[in-house]
């Protein structure tokens, strides 16, 4: 199961995460925390809803303001988004470097231009530039 699968009932929700359900209500008519939806319009809430119904829990039990939990799932959310693209540009990346032998990978950026040895992260401020030496790339 994937941690985006709308499974779990509104019911089920509340007691896995330990808040009422008109609690639940509330969260996906603001927009804090927004379920799937059945075909009849039931809501269905993922693990990852859980989670965030646990984390919105504890921190509004810190004093944490709604609005301001609101900004930090939208930023959790866009963080995992992130890591996810860099996953499939280094998989592509991965994949045209065993797919052309001859084909070598320099980092260009302020300290000018030098070869990237396999395996290597580069820094956020690093642009990657494709070269085959016999001109087909």
């Amino acid at each position: 199961m994937n941690a985006d699968t709308p499974v779990f009932a509104i019911a089920a929700a509340a007691e896995l995460s330990g808040l009422h359900p008109q609690t639940l209500r509330q969260y996906d008519r603001i927009g804090l925390v927004v379920p799937g939806r059945t075909s009849g319009g039931s809501r269905r809430y993922s693990p990852r809803n859980i989670e965030q119904l646990r984390e919105v829990a504890q921190l509004s039990s810190e004093g944490v303001s709604l609005p301001a939990i609101a900004r930090l799932l939208d930023l959790e959310d866009e963080n995992r988004a992130l890591r996810n693209r860099i996953a499939v540009l280094e998989n592509a990346l991965r994949t045209e470097r065993e797919s052309r032998p001859g084909v070598r990978v320099f980092a260009a950026g302020s300290a000018g231009v030098v070869p990237m040895p396999t395996g290597r992260r580069l820094r956020r401020s690093t642009e990657v530039v494709l070269w085959d030496p016999r001109g087909s790339a």
